[in-house]
């Protein structure tokens, strides 16, 4: 008449009712399914193939909620997705623009750097130290690529 829904035994097969029996056992089936957690396959009469089942509230209600919550996880699994590439192109923009910034700084300094070096050397050879000094003019031809650079 009827087999345990939550059963990890699956060898005995399910017995079924027609839908006449069923009809007329109706809350004695139910009673069963929610006190012993049986299903009871209901067959049409003199047709074997099963039509319907009475199921336990909590076995319907998981098969639902399983499908609910592989749709709903599937639609979070998307949204979350989408908000990261959103995330994560915002970062880029932001670290885009701070390597842009930084870039024109580094470049102002040096800049600013160069131009007070070549003040400093043309200062030095205004008052004709460095043509006196070895170390001065090793030291004039190790910032000359600077020079030549910000010149």
């Amino acid at each position: 008449m009827a087999a345990p829904a939550l059963s990890r035994d699956d060898t005995p097969p399910r017995r079924s009712l027609p839908m006449r029996e069923a009809r007329t056992r109706l809350t004695q089936l139910v009673g069963l399914a929610e006190l012993t957690d049986t299903v009871t396959v209901i067959t049409r009469d003199g047709d074997p193939r099963p039509v319907a089942a009475i199921v336990p509230a909590a076995a319907a209600r998981t098969a639902a909620q399983a499908r609910a919550d592989a749709a709903g996880a599937e639609a979070r699994s998307r949204a979350d997705a989408e908000r990261m590439a959103a995330v994560s192109a915002g970062w880029a923009r932001r670290l885009d623009e701070a390597h842009r910034q930084s870039a024109r700084r580094h470049a102002a300094e040096l800049r600013t750097v160069s131009d007070a070096l070549a003040e400093v050397w043309a200062e030095l050879d205004r008052r004709g130290v460095t043509r006196a000094d070895p170390a001065l003019s090793r030291l004039r031809a190790a910032h000359a690529d600077l020079l030549r650079r910000f010149a």
